[in-house]
C-alpha cells in the first residue's frame, strides 16, 4: 500500500476503506508519511468529501492513534463540550467551572488556536503558572477532587489529530465537515465522557458560514458520537458578530472572570446558560428547565466562580492575578477604532475581526508562531447598534504599535455601516439531541 496511491484514489472521488485509512492515520503518526503528502490528503478529503462510512473510520482511527481514556470511575457524571471555533468565544472558562459546581465531572482536553479562531489551551496559558500538560493518573486525580480539569491536547492522547490540527491551519483545509467531524469526536471518544455538548457556529466568524451548513456538520457529530455509545447534542449558535466583547488571549480570561462575578450578561451569558444547561440535563437527566435553573444559580451564589478559581490554583494558576487582572493589562499600547460615519452597523465580518486580532499578536499566522497574550480587541459596538462619525468602535491592544494601524484598517474593512437597523438575528438556531 502507498500513501500516494491512496491520494490519488481519494482525489479522483474514491472511496477509502477502513484499511486504507488506518494506514493514513498510523502512517502520519509515525513519521513515514511526511506533511506533504498529509497535506494533499487533507486537500483531496476537503474538495471530495468522505462519506458517512470513511467519516466514522476516520474518528475511530484518530480516536484509537493513542491512549484513551476510561472514566468509568466517575460513571454518568462525565460530561464534556466542544466548540467548532469562533472569534472571542471563551465558553469552555465559563461553563466547565458551572458544570462541575453542580456536580458533573469534566475531563477535557482542548486544542490551541486555529486560524482566525483562538484555543481554549491558549487562553488558559494567559493565566500564569496555569499548567495545560499532566500525566494521566493526575489528570484523573484532579477530575476526581474537584470536578474538573482541562488540560491541552496530550502526545498520547489522539496524536493523530494533533498533528492534523496543526497541518490545516496552514494548508487552507479547516473548513471541512469530515476533518472537522473526525478531528472534533476523535478527541470526545478518546477523552472518555459520557455525555458531550456540542457549540456549532455559524456565520462569518465561523467555518460552516451558513445554519444549514452547521446542521449538517452537527447532525454528523451527534451520528458518530451516539454510534460510539455516548449521549450527545449540539447548539447551532450564531458567529455573524464577536461573541461577548473581548477577543484575545488575557481579554477573554477578564470576561469570563466578569461574567462568572455576575458583572455581565448579554450574549455571552446566554450562549454560556444554554451550553450548560444542556451538559447539566445530559449528565443529570433532569428537564430543560430544572436544569436551567440550575445553572443560573450557580452564577448568582458565586459557586461557579470560586470553582473557576479552585481550578485556576490546582492546575498551578495565579488566583490572585485571576481576581484582579483588568482589560489592557500586559499591553504596551491601547488604540481606539475610530467610526467613519453616521449610521447602524449593519453588519460584521467576523472572520475577518478575528484575523485583525491575529495581526496584533493574538494568534498564529503560522503553527510555530508565538502568542502575545495581552494582544487583542475590544469591541464596543456590534451589529445593530447605531454609531456616529468619531465614536469609538473598540479599542486595540498590542505590544507591536506598527501593527495597529493595519489591524484597525481590517477591523474597520469588516463592518457595514448603512442608514437602517438590520433584522434582527437569532442568538441560537437550533438544538439538535
Amino acid at each position: 500500500m502507498r500513501i500516494y496511491d491512496l491520494i490519488l484514489k481519494k482525489r479522483n472521488g474514491g472511496t477509502l476503506d477502513r484499511d486504507e485509512i488506518d494506514y493514513f492515520i498510523n502512517g502520519y503518526v509515525d513519521g513515514s508519511i511526511p506533511d506533504y503528502q498529509a497535506a494533499a490528503m487533507c486537500m483531496a478529503i476537503y474538495f471530495r468529501g468522505m462519506d458517512d462510512y470513511e467519516t466514522a473510520a476516520l474518528t475511530d482511527c484518530m480516536a484509537r492513534s493513542g491512549e484513551m481514556i476510561d472514566l468509568s470511575d466517575f460513571k454518568d457524571l462525565t460530561v464534556d463540550k466542544h466548540s467548532t471555533g469562533g472569534v472571542g468565544d471563551k465558553t469552555t472558562l465559563i461553563v466547565t467551572p458551572i458544570v462541575a459546581a453542580l456536580g458533573g465531572k469534566v475531563a477535557k482536553m482542548s486544542g490551541r488556536g486555529l486560524g482566525h479562531t483562538g484555543g481554549t489551551a491558549d487562553k488558559l496559558e494567559a493565566i500564569p503558572g496555569m499548567k495545560i500538560n499532566m500525566e494521566r493518573q493526575d489528570f484523573l486525580n484532579q477530575v476526581k477532587k474537584i470536578g474538573i480539569a482541562v488540560i491541552g491536547q496530550s502526545g498520547n492522547l489522539t496524536p493523530a489529530d494533533k498533528k492534523l490540527y496543526a497541518l490545516r491551519d496552514v494548508t487552507a483545509t479547516v473548513d471541512s465537515i469530515p476533518l472537522i467531524t473526525s478531528s472534533v469526536m476523535s478527541k470526545k471518544i478518546a477523552a472518555g465522557s459520557h455525555s458531550i455538548v456540542l457549540d456549532v457556529k455559524a456565520g462569518s466568524g465561523a467555518f460552516m458560514k451558513t445554519p444549514a451548513d452547521a446542521r449538517v456538520l452537527a447532525q454528523n457529530m451527534v451520528a458518530i458520537g451516539k454510534a460510539c455509545g455516548r449521549k450527545v447534542s449540539a447548539l447551532i449558535t450564531d458567529m455573524n458578530r464577536p461573541l461577548g466583547y473581548a477577543i484575545g488571549n488575557t481579554l477573554e480570561v477578564v470576561e469570563a472572570v466578569e461574567l462568572l462575578r455576575g458583572d455581565i450578561k448579554g450574549d455571552l451569558y446566554d450562549v454560556c446558560v444554554a451550553i450548560a444547561t444542556e451538559m447539566t440535563m445530559l449528565f443529570k437527566g433532569v428537564s430543560y428547565t430544572k436544569a436551567m435553573e440550575e445553572v443560573i444559580r450557580a452564577i448568582d451564589s458565586g459557586a461557579a466562580f470560586s470553582k473557576m478559581k479552585e481550578w485556576v490554583s490546582t492546575q498551578g494558576g495565579d488566583v490572585e492575578w485571576l481576581e484582579n487582572v483588568k482589560i489592557g493589562d500586559g499591553a504596551a499600547f491601547e488604540v481606539p477604532i475610530i467610526c467613519p460615519a453616521d449610521g447602524y452597523i449593519t453588519a460584521m465580518n467576523t472572520e475577518a475581526i478575528g484575523s485583525a486580532a491575529v495581526i496584533l499578536g493574538a494568534g498564529r499566522n503560522k503553527k510555530d508562531d508565538v502568542i502575545d497574550y495581552s494582544a487583542g480587541i475590544t469591541v464596543c459596538a456590534k451589529t445593530g447598534d447605531k454609531v456616529e462619525k468619531g465614536c469609538v468602535l473598540g479599542y486595540l491592544y498590542t505590544n507591536d504599535y506598527k501593527a495597529a494601524e493595519p489591524a484597525a484598517e481590517r477591523y474597520l474593512d469588516a463592518l457595514t455601516i448603512g442608514f437602517e437597523p438590520p433584522e434582527q438575528t437569532k442568538l441560537i438556531y437550533d438544538i439538535i439531541r
